[in-house]
């Protein structure tokens, strides 16, 4: 889902903006303030079924006459520089989409043509999540969709807008790393973040130019449509991951009858507010942190078996928290709240061997080969950082009324997480968000075409709720079906051959499995 919140110019252009940890974790890991901004977000909703074009002397066209006519501008592709054997192209898209002929920002795409052309169904856009996750490295990257899907579509990624190529938001890297601690104890540190938040939105937007300014997925949604007119299909076929599946959403919402087929994998829930979110999140965290204790119970493999991992993780943390927990083999003090990243990271996969060692490692024991660098957040080196957390800010009201509000959501949060506490993804973005300008507020999904939808999500993800996805299935409505995956991990396409033949087979008959179809846990092997 979420990930790390910035990324300096010593990472590669297009890395998933994760924290930076070394683990193997494999490429398909890739929150919400009141409803009562409901209005406010049907308002928003409903500005765009009609649009003024250049050139038809004032006449309304709808939105999907809009993005057909960008569409239309075409993407030219050639040979990646990176890797040749995949095609490379722009989409020039309107920077803001009530003035279609107004300034533009170039979305990166890169295609993988589908290796049987006689077979072909059409083309795949897919979208990796975040926010800040590269579709386009995806696609540079050897494919993790199956053979027959390879075979059948042209598989295309992009960045979306504000990410990596597509001109990323970019910040100075000497107001971001003056970023305070993210956990508050008071309200002066709620004031702290308040007149720091101000002054690093200022610099963002600064750098960033006027798309700071339309960053949401309304807007990553309408370019959707763009790339479907311009890959020339009457009809999108697309599966999104994680934060992926909000702009999916949102194109549901958007475009109802322009569906041929949509995977949601691993949902966000855009309806929630900010307390329920967060809670939901260490609620979800938790429990995959539990589920780690019970497989080292049962597996002779794990390192730790036979000790109290509970009190051992308690006594790490409680170290962290003095300053004094040093990661093996870098040396750097690793801070409470960046601990907890482990909890995450290494359940998505999930890697429950090395997140074992890695546990032995930091109460001194020895220190793997395959030791990971230190996971959370870090200052940033040169000139520049990026903020995919911006993105997020523009589709969640996180803002809330002073640090007793903040109070409040944190002890619920631990209270249903009384070893990890919180979900330190959402927890750590909450405090950037304060004040943050929404776009795109939380509100119930109102889905009215006829294509059916396929949501997908694992009983236990640290990432986003198995809650979450069923929810968004009540949504959608009689037309979503919920495939649930009986196991473990964030993201369930590849995860198993059930999970990713039930996925296969609707991309390419356009036909959802049955309701209430699920896919029994296969114990992971990392």
């Amino acid at each position: 889902m979420l990930r790390g919140q910035a990324r300096g110019p010593d990472h590669a252009p297009c890395e998933q903006p994760r924290p930076p940890i070394d683990v193997p974790i494999d490429d398909r890991s890739n929150v919400l303030r009141r409803t009562s901004l409901l209005a406010t977000a049907l308002m928003a909703m409903a500005t765009l079924s009609a649009v003024p074009m250049a050139g038809t002397a004032g006449a309304a066209v709808t939105r999907q006459d809009v993005t057909d006519a960008v569409g239309k501008r075409g993407i030219t592709w050639g040979p990646c520089e990176e890797e040749p054997t995949v095609e490379c192209g722009t989409l020039p898209v309107p920077i803001d989409w009530s003035e279609p002929d107004g300034p533009t920002v170039d979305l990166a795409l890169a295609r993988r043509k589908a290796t049987a052309p006689s077979a072909r169904l059409g083309s795949l856009l897919t979208n990796p999540g975040g926010p800040g996750n590269s579709g386009v490295n995806d696609i540079l990257r050897p494919s993790g969709f199956s053979q027959d899907i390879q075979r059948r579509f042209d598989i295309v990624g992009y960045d979306p807008r504000g990410v990596a190529r597509s001109r990323s938001v970019t910040c100075s890297a000497s107001v971001y790393n003056q970023m305070p601690y993210p956990v508050m104890t008071s309200q002066a540190d709620y004031l702290t973040w308040v007149a720091f938040d101000k002054r690093l939105r200022a610099d963002c937007r600064k750098l960033t130019g006027p798309l700071y300014d339309h960053l949401d997925s309304v807007n990553v949604a309408r370019d959707m449509d763009a790339i479907r007119a311009a890959l020339g299909e009457d009809k999108l076929t697309s599966y999104g991951v994680s934060y992926g599946t909000l702009a999916q959403q949102m194109y549901a919402e958007l475009f109802p009858g322009r569906i041929r087929a949509m995977v949601l994998d691993s949902n966000m829930d855009h309806s929630l507010d900010v307390k329920a979110f967060q809670v939901s999140e260490a609620a979800t965290v938790q429990d995959s942190f539990e589920q780690f204790i019970a497989w080292c119970e049962r597996d002779s493999d794990c390192v730790l078996r036979g000790r109290d991992i509970r009190a051992l993780w308690k006594g790490l943390l409680a170290k962290a928290g003095r300053g004094q927990l040093l990661w093996p083999g870098d040396g750097r003090p690793v801070s409470a709240h960046n601990l907890q990243w482990l909890g995450v990271v290494l359940n998505e996969a999930p890697a429950w061997r090395l997140e074992a060692k890695v546990l032995l490692a930091l109460a001194g024991g020895l220190v793997p080969e395959d030791m990971p660098g230190p996971p959370g957040n870090w200052p940033v080196n040169g000139q520049y950082a990026e903020l995919p957390t911006a993105i997020l800010c523009q589709d969640w009201n996180l803002s809330l009324r002073g640090y007793a509000e903040y109070a409040e959501v944190m002890r619920a949060s631990n209270a249903v997480a009384p070893d990890m506490r919180y979900n330190p993804m959402p927890m750590g973005d909450m405090p950037i968000c304060q004040g943050h300008p929404v776009n795109n507020p939380q509100h119930p999904l109102r889905y009215k075409g006829s294509t059916p939808l396929l949501v997908a999500t694992s009983r236990h993800d640290p990432d986003t709720p198995y809650a979450w996805s069923a929810s968004v299935a009540r949504q959608l409505g009689p037309k979503a079906t919920l495939l649930t995956y009986d196991g473990w991990g964030h993201g369930v396409y590849g995860m198993t051959t059930c999970t990713t033949a039930a996925m296969d087979s609707y991309l390419i008959s356009a036909s959802v499995p049955a309701k209430g179809i699920g896919c029994p846990a296969e114990e992971p092997q990392g």
